[in-house]
């Protein structure tokens, strides 16, 4: 009970997201599916669940499939527990997203290494959180060393890499979604 797989998804917000990447309108989209405006609106403020039918419709005029529009859906609730899994010792190093859909902040946990001369760039804000074991980060030109229970607070466009330096290590990494345009506001005159 209250787990994600019990809640219907909201297809709405994936939909209007989708035809805005593709700079379509609703009557552009009407134009291409065959539905109605009044209807395809319904669609995209969840006040109609579209039939598979009508949902392969809409996918195929704004290029792309139900499938795809259902796994960017949103869920319908504003509660979701995402399970914790048994790992595999032979998938090691591995990542897991922690949360799930379209939100406007992401969070992921890495077990083991993972790519320590890939440079890494987020346009938004992140956390990294040291859930057990040590990493070395390189923000910056200088070397953080952090081990369980450190924090690394990195400002959006700061270049960095890191790397595990303990076995079995695991990194939290929460970030504003990239989606969300985080504007910083200049000095105030």
């Amino acid at each position: 009970m209250g787990d994600h797989k019990d809640q219907h998804l909201r297809v709405g917000a994936a939909v209007r997201r989708r035809r805005r990447d593709l700079e379509l309108t609703l009557a552009g989209v009407s134009e291409r599916s065959g539905l109605s405006v009044p209807f395809l609106s319904q669609i995209e403020n969840d006040r109609a669940r579209p039939s598979q039918t009508s949902l392969e419709k809409v996918a195929d005029a704004l290029r792309t499939t139900a499938v795809e529009l259902l796994a960017a859906a949103d869920p319908a609730c504003s509660v979701d527990v995402v399970r914790a899994e048994e790992p595999d010792p032979e998938l090691a190093p591995r990542v897991r997203s922690l949360v799930r859909g379209h939100h406007q902040m992401h969070a992921s946990e890495f077990t083991g290494d993972h790519d320590a001369g890939r440079e890494l760039q987020y346009r938004n804000d992140q956390l990294m959180f040291v859930a057990e074991g040590a990493v070395e980060i390189e923000a910056e030109g200088r070397a953080y060393r952090l081990g369980r229970g450190d924090t690394l607070y990195l400002t959006g466009g700061v270049r960095h890499r890191w790397r595990a330096t303990v076995p079995d290590t695991r990194l939290i990494v929460v970030a504003v979604a990239e989606h969300i345009e985080a504007v910083r506001e200049g000095p105030r005159r």
